[in-house]
């Protein structure tokens, strides 16, 4: 590889938009790999600043870092990633990633009416939790994201509204 395909550290951040310590962290995560010069100086590769973008977009998205280094463990470090590399890394992503934008729809569409959190302060509360069944089942939010259940038991406000 020619020195001049090289970055530093402080090319690297400046172009990515992330800073020094982020470039680091990520290179201590293992998401991005450098070479040391002589002078122990980290270089990296041109094609690390795709990288950096990928884990930038991945976590806006929900992906957590270990996430991310678990795919990014199939695509090469010593060389540019292949079109090829970057299809197999992004369908370990595919399931994952479908089965968030899921929870998301089911809240999103079920914030108009409440969040399911089991309150009973709204007065047309779709999801009625009558005598606190939910908390049994523990702290936090039980209905979203994960089982998108219409009732607790098939009960109902019946219009009368919950307890506050």
């Amino acid at each position: 590889m020619d020195r001049r395909d090289l970055l530093t550290i402080g090319e690297v951040a400046a172009r990515s938009g992330v800073s020094v310590p982020t470039v680091r962290f990520y290179e201590e995560k293992g998401l991005i790999a450098s070479t040391r010069t002589a002078g122990n100086q980290r270089r990296y590769s041109r094609h690390t600043l795709r990288r950096i973008a990928v884990v930038r977009a991945g976590q806006r998205f929900g992906l957590t870092l270990a996430e991310l280094a678990e795919a990014f463990a199939v695509l090469p470090h010593d060389r540019p990633p292949t079109k090829r590399d970057w299809i197999r890394m992004s369908r370990r992503w595919h399931d994952l990633l479908t089965e968030r934008i899921e929870a998301m729809k089911r809240v999103r569409d079920g914030l108009t009416d409440c969040i399911g959190c089991g309150c009973l302060s709204l007065a047309t509360c779709p999801v009625y939790n009558a005598d606190d069944a939910l908390s049994r089942e523990g702290p936090g939010p039980r209905r979203w994201p994960a089982g998108a259940r219409s009732s607790v038991a098939g009960s109902r406000p019946g219009g009368s509204g919950g307890a506050d």
